[in-house]
């Protein structure tokens, strides 16, 4: 082997383990899963400490908010499986009782706690029809 293969071929090694290297300490840190709440629920240990964002439906009557603060209790439900979660911080318009949720922050044993600016709903009622006179939520209760 000539002495310019042997500079190019390490030039290349390094070049590769370099790439791979960025390659993963970049995906390692951004890795977030996008999964609905009853695909987490069957088995929550297996998704402890991981960055996820949850998909699912704001459980009738769950939201409580602390008195006074910007602190929400509610629970978000899908297929039968539901997760208890908790939020500091303003809530869109559109989250109430049964709107379509996506949560993003972390699981753990005492629920989902959800990041700053991590609540993103949708108002059902803005895409399908309605079976007879609109109501209003009362909005959230307080704990």
């Amino acid at each position: 082997m000539s002495h310019k293969a042997a500079k190019i071929g390490i030039t290349s090694v390094v070049l590769a383990v370099a790439f791979a290297g960025l390659l993963w300490s970049t995906l390692s840190e951004g890795t977030e899963y996008y999964k609905h709440v009853d695909e987490v629920m069957t088995n929550p240990q297996a998704w402890y400490g991981k960055h996820l964002q949850l998909h699912g439906h704001v459980v009738d009557g769950s939201i409580l908010r602390k008195r006074d603060t910007l602190e929400y209790r509610f629970q978000v439900h899908a297929n039968g499986q539901v997760v208890n979660a908790s939020y500091t911080g303003i809530v869109p318009d559109t989250f109430k009782d049964g709107s379509e949720v996506v949560v993003k922050g972390t699981l753990g044993p005492d629920g989902f706690a959800v990041e700053p600016n991590g609540v993103m709903a949708k108002c059902p009622s803005k895409y399908e029809a309605q079976a007879g006179p609109a109501t209003q939520s009362g909005g959230p209760g307080t704990y």
